[in-house]
């Protein structure tokens, strides 16, 4: 069975050398497995692109593995509208859709090392640490950061606060004026985004105008922990699969 690794893809260069760097690092977690990558837009290969291929070598089945740290339109309407038209087009290949990354500890904990990098310290009692995420028109996604900013902040202590780059509110200078009135004396931005790229550098322009100085974490990346929760994911895809099959 083949792992494709399924990123949403960026005009922004770094991004896919990002994702190509992650799937490297995943076979590495998993050597043997049979590891692709794909992008839903704006980079190659496309998905269904990887799914036509699969096809053409012969493959019967494969597990889409989405390079998402929320559950939003990609993840759910985007990529299971490309694996039903795969399945229409391509009656042989099976193809099932592994979870969203999403708020795993394992992130978590990528995410505070690379906060603590930076030269932030979570716990810090006057440090206002904002949780920068891409942001999405589906509350739940954001809610989930949302909860990931209030966990940091009770386990941590920490100030903390979600901010999001596009789609929805706070955005980061919001979310550093509600810290302030919290009583954070200085602040910090973590980022909760996989690679960089435009939304990125937007939060960064954003915090260099309103929190001069503020450190601001490296997107989490091509970190093992990161490739080790994609083999797990596509595991749980399989294991879901032969339990319907």
């Amino acid at each position: 069975m083949t792992l494709v690794a399924v990123a949403h893809g960026s005009r922004d260069p770094r991004s896919a050398a990002t994702v190509r760097a992650l799937v490297g690092a995943v076979r590495t977690v998993s050597p043997g497995l049979d590891v692709r990558e794909a992008f839903l837009d704006l980079s190659e290969p496309k998905v269904g692109d990887v799914l036509a291929r699969l096809h053409a070598e012969g493959a019967r089945t494969a597990v889409a593995a989405p390079l998402l740290l929320g559950s939003a339109y990609h993840a759910r309407v985007d990529l299971p509208g490309i694996v039903a038209e795969a399945a229409e087009r391509f009656p042989p290949l099976r193809v099932s859709v592994a979870d969203v990354l999403g708020t795993d500890p394992l992130l978590d904990a990528v995410a505070l090392d690379r906060l603590a990098a930076a030269g932030a310290d979570p716990a810090d009692p006057e440090l206002g640490v904002v949780v920068a995420a891409v942001g999405s028109s589906h509350p739940p996604a954001n809610d989930a950061v949302a909860r990931l900013a209030a966990r940091w902040q009770a386990r941590h202590g920490c100030l903390a606060a979600p901010a999001f780059a596009s789609a929805a509110k706070p955005d980061v200078p919001a979310a550093l004026a509600r810290l302030r009135a919290r009583g954070a004396r200085h602040f910090a931005v973590a980022s909760w985004f996989l690679a960089p790229g435009l939304l990125p550098d937007r939060v960064l322009g954003q915090v260099r105008e309103h929190a001069p100085g503020a450190p601001v974490a490296e997107p989490l990346g091509a970190d093992p922990r990161v490739a080790e929760l994609v083999v797990r994911r596509y595991h749980e895809a399989v294991s879901a699969a032969a339990r319907s099959a």
